[in-house]
């Protein structure tokens, strides 16, 4: 297929990610600033402050870290705690339905494993687009499921 983009690619919600990045960083920079502001509060409360800030930060930049990268080998699932590592052989399907937070792997093993870094929140059509790329990627490179079709009907009401 020689629409299939150059591996390695990485997918990931980049307007999700530069909002959640970008609101940490404020939230900890004016937590932080009313911290040193505020002469009242004793050096514990402040540290306190600070650090519930940098706490705050720390949650919004794991929100922020959810990518799929797949090169040659295979695709590797970042979510937001948790990495894995899968083989083109073992991508079944890739779905994207209607209403469908992110998308979905169905694996070799029977399970379905959610893909956090392909998700329609803020950019619909960029995950319709990347989910499909992924789709055909896992096409060329896999052996898709025992009877040979790979689903590809899976998102089609997206358009």
């Amino acid at each position: 297929m020689s629409d299939l983009p150059v591996l390695p690619v990485t997918f990931r919600p980049g307007s999700t990610r530069a909002v959640l990045l970008t609101a940490g960083a404020t939230i900890f920079v004016v937590i932080t600033t009313v911290a040193l502001l505020l002469e009242k509060l004793s050096p514990g409360e402040r540290v306190s402050f600070v650090f519930t800030a940098a706490l705050i930060f720390g949650v919004l930049a794991l929100l922020s870290r959810p990518k799929v990268v797949a090169d040659e080998s295979g695709v590797t699932v970042v979510n937001i705690t948790a990495r894995r590592r899968l083989a083109w052989a073992e991508i079944l399907r890739v779905n994207l339905r209607p209403g469908d937070p992110w998308v979905f792997l169905d694996l070799s093993d029977g399970t379905s494993l959610p893909a956090l870094g392909i998700q329609p929140g803020i950019a619909k059509q960029r995950a319709i687009s990347d989910a499909r790329t992924l789709r055909a990627l896992a096409e060329a490179h896999g052996i898709g499921d025992p009877d040979g079709q790979h689903g590809g009907q899976q998102d089609e009401h997206h358009g």
